[in-house]
């Protein structure tokens, strides 16, 4: 037992230290010049395209998204890409609307955690206010009055308050600017068709 936990120690000190993954990423990307380079492989036209949709509600299939983020997880969120569609060669009409359809997607992700975002930060306000409020009254009950009771519950008022706003400023609204800024790289992605696959 103790040579297996040995053994997971090594692993999470291998795969979190910062130069191994500086060169996997390098490896993997071929970030040389700056841009992080991802290929996605397809045999025929209808490996990209949702079959329960067509039309203008037309839509990729949900495991291309998957493979976007699972690749672009492993980047900073400053890096450019540029995602290859290897293999099958679309037309010029269907790269298009495959592009439109990329954008279209990281767009709506990107308005729909920007609305997350402006909720935690009108939530975070609001906290700093009941606090400062709470701050306030339990100041002014301590010099005019002598409720305990009152004080109490301005206390608890004050201290939830400020816990809340710190809690979700350090963790909850760091992680949904962290999980934007991703959104955003993708959205900015540079999307190419390549005949030959370069893997």
């Amino acid at each position: 037992m103790e040579t297996f936990r040995q053994k997971v120690k090594e692993k999470i000190k291998l795969y979190s230290n910062k130069e191994y993954l500086n060169g996997y990423i390098q490896d993997e990307f071929l970030t040389d010049n700056g841009m992080a380079e991802i290929y996605y492989h397809i045999d025929q036209k209808e490996d990209l395209f949702d079959t329960r949709t067509f039309g203008k509600q037309l839509e990729l299939k949900e495991e291309v998204y998957h493979y976007i983020e699972n690749k672009t997880a492993m980047l900073g969120n400053h890096v450019p890409i540029r995602l290859h569609f290897s293999g099958y060669l679309y037309d010029s009409n269907d790269q298009g609307i495959i592009k439109h359809i990329l954008k279209e997607h990281y767009a709506i992700e990107l308005y729909k955690i920007q609305k997350k975002y402006n909720e935690h930060r009108i939530k975070i306000v609001l906290l700093l206010l009941l606090g400062v409020f709470a701050l306030l009254s339990y100041a002014l009950l301590v010099l005019f009055t002598h409720s305990s009771f009152f004080q109490a519950v301005f206390t608890f008022l004050f201290s939830f308050s400020l816990w809340e706003a710190m809690d979700s400023m350090i963790y909850t609204f760091s992680e949904i600017k962290y999980e934007r800024d991703a959104i955003a790289q993708n959205l900015l992605m540079l999307v190419e068709f390549d005949e030959e696959s370069k893997l």
